[in-house]
C-alpha cells in the first residue's frame, strides 16, 4: 500500500451503499479530523450525524472490510498517539492499523500458492518480520527445538 500510495495509483472500492459505523462522538471527530490522510490511503469517510461516519469508499487491496471495527481501531489509535506527528507517521500507523485488519487470521487455510506469494511479499516488505503491534510474524526453529517440540529429546 505505501508503494501504491506514494506513486498515487491506489485503486479504491466505491460502496454501492455507504456503510453507516456508529462511534463515540470523540471518535468520530477523531476519524473526521484525519479525513485527508484516510483519503489518501483509500479510505474515504464523511460524517453522518453526530457520532456516526459513512465509509463511501475502501483500499481495492484490503478486499472485504469491516469498516467498524477499522475505524475503532483508528480513533484509538488516534487518541493514544495524543501527540503532533508527521504526516509520514500518521500516514505509517493508519496504514500499520488497516494492514492489520486485512491480514491473514489465525485458522484460515491458504493454498500453496496463497503461501508462496505471501512469503514472496514478506521478502519484499520491509519490517515484515513483525505486526505493528509488536508479535513476530514468523519464528525460527532450530533441529533441536523440533525435536524437543515431538519428544526426541
Amino acid at each position: 500500500m505505501k508503494a501504491q500510495i506514494a506513486e498515487r495509483t491506489l485503486a479504491r472500492q466505491p460502496a454501492l451503499i455507504p456503510q453507516i459505523v456508529e462511534l463515540d462522538p470523540g471518535d468520530a471527530e477523531r476519524i473526521l479530523a484525519h479525513t485527508d490522510e484516510l483519503a489518501r490511503c483509500g479510505l474515504m469517510v464523511e460524517p453522518f450525524g453526530r457520532g456516526a461516519v459513512a465509509v463511501t469508499e475502501t483500499p481495492l487491496m484490503l478486499g472485504q472490510v469491516d469498516a467498524a471495527g477499522l475505524l475503532r481501531d483508528l480513533a484509538a489509535d488516534f487518541a493514544e498517539s495524543g501527540r503532533p506527528q508527521s504526516l509520514e507517521d500518521r500516514l505509517d500507523l493508519l496504514l500499520a492499523t488497516m494492514a492489520c485488519h486485512a491480514s491473514v487470521r489465525a485458522g484460515r487455510a491458504l493454498t500453496l500458492p496463497e503461501m508462496n506469494a505471501l512469503l514472496r511479499q514478506m521478502e519484499a516488505t520491509p519490517r515484515s518480520g513483525q505486526c505493528n503491534h509488536g508479535r513476530p510474524t514468523w519464528v525460527r526453529l532450530g533441529l533441536n527445538d523440533i525435536e524437543r517440540l515431538f519428544g526426541r529429546k
